[in-house]
């Protein structure tokens, strides 16, 4: 299929690990119809006139309460669906995935009426979690595993 026949979601996300062995994870919520949620790595879209590390920054900042330096990319995902209801066209899904530091802030979501509920440290020793978790997750955590 040609580009110019599918619309592209350009989504960016933080992954943060801390010394205890711990990364931060954020609660979906199932957005507004409340179907599918799961665990995700704090990030999400690009905005149309934003930089994909500024997005990175303000995503983390709006689901965690941290302010993040970025850092190297660290992994790349991506996945396609078909057109249907709610696209009127068939979509990718590009996402970014970079390492990021915690240079501010504290711990609490900032969006009012977001995807986002809270967000909470997790052992990496503690995956596969017994809740359900993203596939970007799932990419995040095999990068980290040695």
């Amino acid at each position: 299929m040609h580009f110019t026949e599918y619309d592209t979601r350009l989504a960016a996300y933080a992954v943060l690990v801390n010394d205890a062995g711990e990364i931060l994870l954020t609660w979906f919520n199932g957005g507004a119809d409340r179907a599918n949620a799961c665990w995700s790595v704090p990030g999400g879209g690009v905005e149309f006139d934003e930089g994909i590390e500024d997005a990175v920054v303000r995503e983390t900042y709006e689901e965690t309460g941290y302010d993040v330096q970025v850092g190297p990319l660290l992994a790349t995902h991506h996945f396609t669906g078909p057109a249907s209801r709610r696209a009127s066209r068939p979509f990718r899904s590009q996402r970014l995935l970079f390492e990021a530091t915690i240079v501010g802030g504290r711990l609490g979501t900032t969006e009012q009426d977001g995807t986002t509920d809270f967000a909470r440290w997790v052992r990496l020793a503690d995956f596969p979690l017994p809740e359900p978790t993203a596939d970007v997750v799932d990419v995040a955590v095999e990068r980290l595993r040695p």
